[in-house]
């Protein structure tokens, strides 16, 4: 719980990325899901502040969708390779949103936006 606030903050389902392998896994066997890749600078603000915007605007409850999570700065090699595999020049911070190989939204700093990649999202099959 912060300082000023009345709720606790909840803890981010991310799936954190440290090695090469597991990028190469979670780009190339996702079986047709879709998949958002979070670049994030721990020796940055802005970074650290659309990582808070982000992760507060998200719903938690979202399984159309995996997040990764890539410390570039303890990880700097895989996030190379993101941007090597996906075309997406780096940034920091950054958001890649993947579909069957296929980037389908890129953003950086305060332009990351939540509300509208859960929309760019398939709709649940009945």
């Amino acid at each position: 719980m912060g300082l000023f606030s009345s709720k606790p903050k909840s803890v981010f389902p991310w799936i954190h990325i440290t090695t090469e392998e597991q990028l190469f896994e979670a780009w190339d066997n996702n079986s047709g899901n879709t998949q958002l890749f979070f670049k994030h600078s721990t020796r940055c603000s802005i970074s650290s502040m659309a990582l808070s915007r982000f992760e507060e605007k998200w719903d938690k409850d979202e399984k159309r969708c995996k997040a990764y999570f890539i410390d570039l700065i303890a990880y700097r090699s895989v996030s190379n390779l993101l941007e090597k595999i996906s075309g997406v020049v780096h940034q920091s911070p950054q958001v890649i949103v993947e579909q069957n190989k296929e980037v389908i939204y890129s953003a950086t700093h305060s332009e990351i936006d939540a509300h509208y990649i859960q929309k760019l999202l398939p709709t649940e099959k009945a």
